[in-house]
């Protein structure tokens, strides 16, 4: 059996490990990504397509995010990729709600967050989709912006592999790795270093130190809808008064326990799934809707028609759309840290496993991959 030879191997083509390919292909590093499916299908393309920076935890795992932004937009460019740069709006509907989104538009900037608080006036100026009866007002940044996540996925391997040499091999699963050699599929490759980037599968390589991390896995489930009309836009991603108490972005506000304790007394269904509304628009007008987060190492592989309604129905308090007709519904599944944005993790020489973003991997990968680089330059 011939051995293949590279610098770099890449487990994982989500948008973790194409980041980790981006970056190690432009020190001009020889670099094969190793995909066990026959395309990328994990939570790299079951989400919002969001760049979420206003969502971060403020210090270092914001700074990332915005380190990441910039990444993203220059790797936009070059592909010829295209993205919405609408900026995010959290519309907030009672008092509570608006007393954390003025609150953290006056103590966010301090913290590097971009924002400002708007009137009721100034959001229904920015975007027709939002309700006006109730509305007090709402929080915009304008760093915000969307790409769809699918197009995306199956777009940026072209170009890695066209413009910067990337290898690929998808319907190739990774087996093992005890450097130099790799077994994936029926290949035998020799590389200097790896870097896993398997999402949720503690299973494969490395499980025993996984599994001592504390790692868990997370379910949300989502929507899209069928095209809204020619010429109708969503405008700026929208959040709500629930986002507002799920990103640690929010930890910051003395306001937010108010908050939380009344959507515990009044809604305990939303807290007891983890629902919180986010809405996106594709380019062909199809808007992405959810999501809920279900907690555990097993996942119900059945997804919950309550939860969906759940969703929908807090939908309509704040979103005004002229169709809201589903098209598709979905769950993803990714990894997450108790406590940590993400996991990297050094099982031996020259390997990385870099995981669970928990939920801002689309936000923070270039930027994680950035960092990976570097410390193994050193």
């Amino acid at each position: 059996m011939p051995v293949h030879r590279a610098d770099v191997a890449i487990v994982g083509a989500g948008i973790l490990g194409l980041a980790h390919a981006y970056k190690f292909a432009r020190k001009g590093r020889p670099v094969v990504v190793f995909e066990r499916n026959g395309k990328a299908e994990g939570a790299s393309i079951r989400n919002f397509g969001m760049i979420w920076p206003i969502g971060q935890a403020a210090g270092a795992t914001h700074e990332l995010a915005l380190r990441s932004r910039e990444i993203w937009l220059d790797v936009l460019h070059c592909a010829q990729l295209p993205y919405l740069a609408t900026g995010s709006l959290h519309v907030t509907y009672r008092d509570d709600e608006a007393a954390v989104a003025r609150e953290f538009s006056e103590i966010g900037p301090a913290h590097g967050y971009r924002c400002q608080w708007l009137s009721a006036d100034a959001v229904l100026s920015r975007s027709q989709a939002v309700r006006p009866q109730g509305l007090l007002g709402g929080l915009w940044s304008a760093l915000e912006f969307t790409v769809d996540a699918r197009s995306i996925l199956a777009k940026l391997p072209h170009f890695l592999a066209e413009q910067m040499g990337v290898q690929f091999r998808y319907g190739c699963p990774v087996r093992s790795v005890a450097l130099p050699r790799i077994e994936a599929g029926e290949e035998q490759w020799e590389v200097d270093q790896a870097i896993i980037c398997s999402g949720h599968d503690f299973e494969t390589l490395f499980p025993s130190l996984l599994r001592a991390t504390g790692l868990t896995r997370c379910k949300l489930q989502m929507m899209r809808t069928l095209p809204q009309p020619d010429g109708w836009r969503l405008g700026p991603s929208l959040a709500a008064g629930l986002t507002l108490r799920f990103y640690p972005a929010f930890e910051i506000c003395s306001s937010l326990p108010a908050l939380k304790q009344r959507i515990t007394a009044e809604t305990p269904e939303y807290d007891r799934w983890g629902i919180h509304l986010l809405v996106s628009q594709t380019e062909q007008g199809e808007l992405t809707l959810g999501d809920s987060h279900e907690y555990g190492e097993t996942i119900d592989i059945f997804d919950k028609a309550a939860i969906d309604r759940l969703i929908l129905d807090y939908l309509g308090t704040f979103l005004k759309a002229p169709s809201l007709d589903v098209a598709q519904h979905w769950h993803g599944i990714y990894a997450k840290h108790p406590t940590q944005p993400f996991v990297s993790l050094s099982p031996e020489p020259g390997v990385r496993i870099v995981t669970a973003t928990g939920g801002s991997g689309m936000t923070l990968s270039f930027g994680i991959a950035e960092q990976t680089v570097s410390q193994m330059e050193i």
